[in-house]
């Protein structure tokens, strides 16, 4: 018998795979259409693709979800025969045929005649044919992946209706965290952005914007030196030591406090806080390399832990530089697909479990709520 693989090591895609191989071998559908033959039929009026459109995302969807039902009916007694077609009712090819002929009245199709004209909307009914098989032969079909929404008590994906029947409101901790670069002689580091402290220990790139200037600053009070973006360097906290009035209190007028959204304090305090060292273009950054803030996928090393560049990032809060876990963000995940980071597949770096838990692997919040580690993570 089989060993069954189970836990962490199974796989549906790949178990799903055997089963359609053993299907295919055994002929399981001629099968059972030769078993049904004499049984009730059931007809299922299928809306196939238009026959004047390209194969898209749509088709493969409601492609899966018709073939439910027509495999529901022949698990429950009835002969389903399938024949794949084209809906070819007038509209869209009508349209089609307008266009191309220059008819833009009914009147304009008489003068042509119906006959002439039905005969012009049937030559184009199969001229996509020949990509629907292109896609088959190059294997283009293939299984995605998309960041959603996720509910951690359901254990399940949400819609966007979904998720935002119960949206509310909440405050999120506001994290500038210091990436070493790599290589720097001057020892300075990026500093990226995020109100999701959570995901920082899945953090796989930094991404600027290629169109921004940044600057790298050295603070005249502790020495260290950053990489922000220009427009946002009243974002970083001066680091100035306070100062003490003649009684022991603290003299508030000196003081740079800033809450989350504000602008960093004024720009006398930056001036007198940061001395500028150079300039440079985002597009220069692109490629560098950085110090992650956690080792624990450092086996992505070789791809990951690097300078991005992409227009998502803005300069009206934060940075200018942005941190991306691609698990957990549809730009994050965009960014990372197209800079090689990350591929398509099952080796998607996940931290948390179904529950909304840090795995074993990320020792330091293993089985932490990923919402209650933003406070240790802080």
């Amino acid at each position: 018998m089989e060993e069954v693989c189970e836990g962490k090591d199974f796989s549906f895609p790949k178990q799903e795979e055997k089963i359609l191989q053993h299907w295919s071998e055994i002929k399981a559908f001629e099968t059972q259409l030769a078993l049904t033959k004499d049984m009730p039929e059931y007809v299922f009026y299928d809306g196939p693709p238009f026959a004047t459109g390209l194969p898209h995302y749509g088709h493969i969807l409601a492609g899966t979800i018709k073939d439910i039902i027509t495999r529901y009916q022949s698990m429950t007694g009835h002969h389903v025969t399938r024949r794949f077609g084209w809906d070819c009712h007038g509209l869209p090819v009508e349209n089609e045929i307008d266009k191309m002929l220059g008819i833009k009245f009914r009147e304009d199709v008489y003068k042509m005649g119906i006959d002439k004209y039905n005969e012009a909307c049937r030559s184009i009914v199969t001229r996509h044919v020949g990509e629907w098989e292109s896609v088959y032969e190059k294997g283009l079909v293939y299984k995605g992946f998309k960041v959603m929404p996720y509910s951690t008590g359901c254990k399940t994906p949400l819609s966007n209706f979904e998720a935002n029947q119960d949206y509310k409101d909440v405050s999120d901790p506001e994290v500038m965290v210091a990436f070493p670069i790599v290589g720097d002689p001057q020892g300075a580091s990026f500093v990226a952005w995020t109100t999701t402290p959570w995901t920082l220990p899945s953090n796989l790139a930094l991404c600027v914007n290629a169109n921004f200037t940044y600057v790298k600053v050295c603070n005249k009070y502790s020495g260290k030196v950053y990489v922000v973006a220009e427009s946002r360097l009243s974002a970083l906290p001066n680091e100035k030591p306070k100062e003490s009035v003649p009684n022991g209190s603290v003299d508030s007028k000196k003081l740079n406090s800033k809450s989350k959204g504000s602008s960093g304090g004024k720009k006398e305090a930056v001036d007198t806080s940061f001395e500028v060292l150079e300039k440079m273009s985002g597009a220069s950054l692109v490629g560098m390399k950085y110090e992650p803030m956690f080792d624990y996928f450092m086996e992505f090393s070789d791809v990951a832990f690097r300078v991005v560049a992409d227009n998502y990032v803005t300069d009206d809060s934060g940075t200018g530089i942005v941190h991306c876990a691609p698990a957990y963000g549809e730009d994050d995940y965009r960014v990372c697909l197209e800079n090689k980071i990350i591929s398509k597949g099952e080796t998607l770096i996940v931290a948390v479990d179904d529950d909304g838990h840090f795995t074993e692997r990320i020792t330091h919040f293993s089985k932490c709520y990923v919402k209650d580690a933003d406070k240790d993570i802080s």
